[in-house]
């Protein structure tokens, strides 16, 4: 009876060991797992976040680089546009210039100055040309320009474009204006021709400063 008990309370031992070792080890397992689980998901955050921040700074540069090459794109070739695409300006020493009495009545006094294309190439006469006028005490007064938007001119060797000098005439006999001659600068060029003042036109009412200059266009 002793030998039967002894050998069954040595086999309930043996079992509470058996039980209490698979307890310890299930625990390890879940802990070692939750750790590695934890560290691989760390290790991907941080390894996805720095290669995102570093191609967001590249892909910014580069966008920032093609929107200015645009820019600079798209204002060349307004500026294509405006004056005819490859066409130059003209130059003053490849046009006739003259000028001459238009006045449409005997109140509004108008000046029209012509310039014929005399080179070998077509260029362009588009916009305002400089202009002053010289007066008889030699003092040169430049002139204002008038509220119109520039055409596009462009002249073929041979071709004429004409622009306006605007004023009111002053028929008392009293003006104070004594113009000589009309200075002339080019639209977009920086040598001047000299005009004489047309005889026949009318006198200026109020001063230089009340005379205006219009841009160039076709002749009408």
């Amino acid at each position: 009876m002793k030998y039967t008990r002894i050998t069954a309370l040595a086999a309930i031992g043996v079992a509470a060991t058996l039980s209490l070792t698979a307890c310890d080890s299930d625990g390890s397992g879940k802990d070692s797992s939750s750790k590695s689980s934890s560290s691989s998901s760390s290790s991907s955050t941080d390894g996805g976040s720095k290669p995102e921040g570093g191609s967001g700074s590249v892909g910014s540069e580069a966008g920032n680089a093609k929107s200015g090459s645009g820019e600079g794109t798209e204002a060349r070739a307004n500026a294509a546009t405006e004056t005819g695409g490859k066409v130059t300006f003209c130059k003053t020493e490849d046009l006739a210039i003259d000028a001459t009495d238009a006045a449409p009545d005997a109140k509004s006094g108008r000046i029209d100055i012509t310039m014929i294309n005399r080179g070998s190439a077509t260029c362009s006469a588009t916009g305002f040309a400089g202009v002053d006028i010289k007066d008889a005490d030699n003092t040169s007064n430049p002139i204002e320009r008038g509220h119109a938007q520039p055409r596009v001119t462009i002249l073929e060797p041979g071709d004429a474009a004409v622009f306006n000098l605007a004023y009111d005439i002053d028929n008392t006999g009293d003006s104070l204006a004594s113009p000589t001659d009309i200075q002339v600068t080019p639209p977009n060029e920086t040598h001047t021709v000299s005009l004489k003042w047309p005889a026949d036109a009318g006198e200026i009412k109020g001063a230089y400063t009340d005379v205006e200059v219009y841009p160039t266009h076709a002749p009408q």
